[in-house]
């Protein structure tokens, strides 16, 4: 799995990495995100962006609620150790 974060500007600016867009992560994590100022590649990643988006389920706060009971439990155990995780 690859947990990039990616973002497309007028179809030109595009950026990929591992960094968040907050304080934290910009000046304290060691993050690394790749600049580059292209619209033949900010139209490639507008394209994969739109694939991926196609894939994807909507969870909605209606689903959420709805999840199995084993599923919260699993959930709320993960967020009790989210600060080592």
């Amino acid at each position: 799995m690859l947990h990039a974060k990616t973002a497309v500007v007028d179809g030109q600016w595009a950026t990929v990495g591992s960094a968040n867009l907050d304080a934290l992560s910009l000046r304290a994590n060691l993050e690394v995100n790749a600049v580059v100022e292209n619209a033949e590649f900010g139209v490639a990643v507008e394209r994969m962006f739109a694939q991926d988006l196609y894939q994807c389920d909507e969870v909605t706060l209606e689903a959420w609620k709805g999840r199995p009971l084993l599923e919260r439990i699993i959930s709320w155990f993960a967020y009790q150790f989210r600060a080592w995780l």
